[in-house]
């Protein structure tokens, strides 16, 4: 069983199904925050349907662009063999 779900997640050859999986979760994420009952939110974009999920969507984009930046443009990064 266990080797399954590690052949699933490990194997290229599984790669457009574990796509189209998180694709349908992500969905299925959105869709429910449709249904969640915003009678107490404090402010106004609290009420929108689905902003929470593109709030994340946007602060995981933005944390992979600012460290990319960061390790490229800055000097952060080395190359792999610096401590050799």
């Amino acid at each position: 069983m266990i080797k399954r779900v590690v052949n699933f997640f490990g194997d290229e050859e599984y790669a457009r199904q574990r796509r189209r999986l998180f694709y349908l979760v992500l969905v299925l994420i959105v869709v429910a925050d449709f249904l969640v009952s915003r009678e107490h939110a404090e402010y106004l974009w609290d009420r929108l349907p689905g902003w929470s999920a593109v709030y994340g969507f946007g602060s995981c984009m933005v944390l992979i662009f600012v460290s990319k930046f960061l390790g490229h443009q800055c000097g952060l990064m080395r190359r792999e063999d610096y401590y050799d």
